[in-house]
């Protein structure tokens, strides 16, 4: 069963609290979304240690639950 985009982003912002997180639905279908995470947390992190916490907030979600996501992370500015 696909995930619904506010589960998606509740996830995330559990595991990241200082996020600020926008879902998008590319296809239509409930199972391809991109996700833009920005948070302060981020701002010693590398681009692939960002990715990393986000997949972690997702709990294994990822290739099961949740088909596809197209991330970018960054810091405020």
């Amino acid at each position: 069963m696909p995930m619904h985009a506010e589960e998606i982003e509740r996830l995330i912002r559990a595991g990241i609290p200082d996020a600020e997180v926008t879902i998008t639905d590319l296809a239509g279908d409930g199972d391809h979304y991109a996700a833009r995470v920005v948070a302060e947390s981020f701002r010693s992190l590398s681009r692939i240690a960002r990715q990393r916490a986000v997949y972690a907030a997702l709990g294994g979600r990822m290739g099961g639950e949740l088909h596809a996501l197209q991330l970018t992370t960054a810091v405020p500015d």
